[in-house]
């Protein structure tokens, strides 16, 4: 039931901008929501491939886009410069590893205000903030050598 209200949600979003409601927008907002974890696109295009065997990698490229600016999914940049997309869109951050590229969601208070008005004072008009915490994830920070 639950899912019949956001794929209702994302109906009436989509009408509400003018855009069309497809099948393919449908089913990789479905694989997003189903596979809730950070993905790239091409782990969704897998996923969407499965039941929409034609889609291709292109059109899951500008559905998450779309995605993003309709304020469904959240585009995470990774240590690689690949972008994963996050199911959770409530305000959080992201840990980074730069050893095994592992991404989790870390929850902390952020004064995303004053993040906001420092890049207004530098010229820049900001849309959001977010706060990216790189480092080593647990199993990478114990397989490393020790510094001596």
């Amino acid at each position: 039931m639950a899912t019949t209200r956001i794929d209702d949600g994302l109906h009436t979003a989509l009408r509400a901008r003018g855009q069309r409601v497809t099948p393919q927008r449908l089913v990789i907002a479905a694989a997003v929501r189903e596979l809730d974890h950070h993905a790239t696109a091409e782990q969704i295009h897998t996923a969407v491939a499965a039941r929409l065997p034609g889609v291709s990698l292109p059109t899951v490229y500008a559905t998450l886009e779309l995605l993003e600016e309709m304020g469904l999914v959240r585009r995470v940049a990774t240590e690689s410069g690949t972008a994963v997309y996050d199911p959770r869109t409530d305000e959080h951050h992201h840990l980074v590893c730069r050893g095994c590229g592992a991404i989790a969601d870390v929850d902390g208070a952020v004064d995303h205000g004053a993040l906001l008005r420092a890049a207004r004072g530098a010229g820049f008009a900001p849309d959001a903030a977010q706060v990216v915490i790189r480092g080593l994830c647990a199993s990478c920070a114990a397989a490393a050598p020790s510094a001596a």
